[in-house]
């Protein structure tokens, strides 16, 4: 039998029908009600649902027609915005009279949550709105308007484009062949399309009410599509503060139409998300934080509440970062990036208080939570310690960043075994570790993430002086790829940042082999004179870090002289044959 485990269930009329409504949680908490989209039922939000409960009042409820809901009869006009605002109110009368409830919408739970959120009768009784998946009919009236009056190129394409994403709407409006479909072949291979289209795990959803739900679900375009767009109100202004989610793999929506959202939603947070179109299933961990932080933030009052900071906070803020080496330099720059972006930041160093520095100023910064944690990446039973800590007690990360390394220079045959072994196991095995400790951990949670490993530009560019160290990198970088192919199916990205000459104290504790303790001091202090002469802070690498990550890029070069080595190394490595001979003068 479909249901909610563990939720109570209540049946609540209005407009001559049933809604089947579950609750999960402390009806003295605060009041969060989801409303599910088509061809869904309240199933859709069992992950977000349960993640939820501990804190607030969980309210779904089956929509008319769907799930353990009548539907109205004559199907045709019954199910128009106007009556399921209706059913809305019946529902948070029922569940929350005394109190505005929080609300969330996916795709047309969404579409007619918007509604809600705007219209006058429902003033007061919505305290907050997520919107995920499924614009205003109105907002969206409006867009499409303001392009067929100002006919641009960008304005064409983007019309074009969204009436690509859009031609289900344009299926679901023709008679009976929708009804046939989701009640005949369409209804059954359903979930096994969903399986290979979005990566949605097994599990309570879809219900065995779908063929049903579909074919009374496509009354809900019927009876307000063309009407709405055709005639958008103009007073449709949000009256709750809104938070908007928003995938950018979306196969059915353009993150364009939400471009000119602020008109209409005087306090607005935005948030992306670099998935598909059923974020509720494939995401709940990510959605159900963001919901609690935004509703959290409405209960503790305006001053609390979301403030738009970095330009990266859309994308990573509530995240779970980790990095490595975040002592002091690309790491300590990587960490205050991200915690300026509201990630919640693990820092993770084998120098305890460098590390408890980052944590510390992270916080300062902006970071949502920051935890300092003693490692040294080359131990591997350590390391499985820190995995074990950071699981338990902070959660499965959503980006890591395998940053700890050291530098070696001399030639090949001054480059003794005991020099060999220990740059391998920083440079090398530290990132090993990482990568199979807290992605496999990404990997079995499927939910997605992201793994960065900072290689070098030496991964690519020969040279005599930096045999171990080039070897290393290169390593690093051909893990990063072989990783990125084999955890592409699981909406896991892996980037491979290539930094070149970068200001940090990595020159000053870089060793040399061959020569005696004076010798490698000079060099040393040389070393750190030359990279402070060239000036490129860490603090671009730590961007380019960000930008990897949103933009899911495989290897990154960094400095010009990366890029350009990276350029020559595939149309002319000859040329860097050549320079590789050169013996630095030090």
């Amino acid at each position: 039998m479909n249901g909610i485990e563990g939720a109570r269930e209540r049946r609540v009329r209005t407009g001559g029908i049933d809604l089947c409504v579950a609750e999960l949680g402390d009806p003295a908490d605060p009041t969060v009600v989801l409303v599910h989209g088509y061809p869904d039922s309240k199933e859709v939000w069992s992950e977000v649902a349960a993640r939820l409960a501990g804190r607030f009042h969980v309210v779904l409820y089956d929509v008319r027609g769907h799930g353990r809901s009548t539907a109205p009869k004559p199907l045709r006009g019954g199910f128009t915005l106007a009556k399921l605002t209706d059913d809305f109110l019946a529902v948070v009368d029922a569940v929350s009279p005394d109190r505005p409830v929080h609300l969330v919408g996916h795709d047309w739970g969404s579409v007619q949550s918007w509604e809600f959120a705007t219209v006058g009768r429902t003033e007061g009784r919505i305290a907050s709105f997520t919107s995920m998946s499924g614009p205003s009919l109105d907002h969206f009236g409006h867009w499409i308007n303001a392009r067929v009056r100002r006919p641009t190129p960008r304005r064409v394409g983007q019309l074009l484009g969204q009436g690509a994403k859009s031609w289900y709407v344009y299926l679901l409006h023709t008679p009976a062949l929708p009804e046939l479909a989701w009640r005949g072949p369409l209804g059954k291979a359903w979930p096994g399309i969903l399986q290979r289209a979005e990566k949605l795990p097994a599990g309570d959803y879809p219900t065995s009410s779908l063929p049903s739900d579909a074919a009374h679900g496509a009354w809900l375009y019927r009876d307000n599509v063309r009407a709405r767009l055709r005639r958008p109100r103009e007073d449709a202004y949000a009256h709750a503060p809104v938070q908007l989610i928003t995938p950018l793999g979306d196969a059915f929506l353009s993150e364009r139409l939400y471009d000119d959202l602020e008109r209409w939603v005087p306090r607005l947070t935005r948030r992306t998300l670099p998935d598909k179109h059923w974020i509720p299933r494939t995401r709940p961990d990510q959605v159900a934080a963001w919901i609690e932080e935004f509703v959290g933030s409405v209960e503790d009052g305006p001053e609390s509440q979301p403030k738009p900071t970095d330009r990266h906070a859309q994308r990573f803020a509530g995240q779970l970062v980790l990095v490595t080496g975040a002592g002091s330099g690309i790491g300590r720059a990587t960490a205050f990036a991200f915690a300026e972006a509201g990630a919640r930041v693990v820092a993770v160093d084998r120098d305890a208080e460098a590390a408890a520095r980052t944590a510390e100023l992270s916080r300062l910064i902006g970071a949502a939570e920051a935890w300092a944690e003693t490692a040294d990446v080359s131990d591997e039973q350590a390391m499985e310690k820190l995995a074990e800590k950071v699981h338990r007690e902070y959660g499965v990360l959503d980006v890591l960043v395998n940053n700890a390394g050291i530098g070696l220079s001399g030639s090949f045959f001054t480059t003794t075994t005991e020099d060999w072994r220990r740059v391998l196991d920083v440079n090398l095995w530290g990132v090993i570790h990482g990568c199979r400790l807290f992605g496999a951990r990404m990997a079995d949670r499927a939910q997605g993430g992201h793994i960065v490993n900072v290689a070098s530009a030496a991964a690519y560019q020969p040279s005599r002086a930096l045999p171990a160290y080039s070897t290393s990198k290169a390593a690093v970088l051909m893990l990063s790829e072989c990783l990125r192919a084999e955890l592409a199916g699981r909406r896991i990205g892996v980037t491979a940042i290539c930094p070149g000459f970068i200001n940090t104290n990595i020159t000053s504790t870089a060793r040399f082999t061959g020569v005696d303790e004076a010798e490698q001091r000079r060099r040393q202090q040389r070393s750190a004179r030359l990279y402070g002469m060239r000036n490129y802070p860490p603090e671009k690498v730590a961007s380019a870090i960000l930008e990897a990550v949103e933009h899911n890029r495989a290897v990154v070069p960094v400095t010009p002289e990366a890029r350009g080595a990276r350029v020559l190394s595939r149309l002319a490595p000859g040329v860097l044959r050549r320079i590789a001979r050169v013996e630095p003068k030090l």
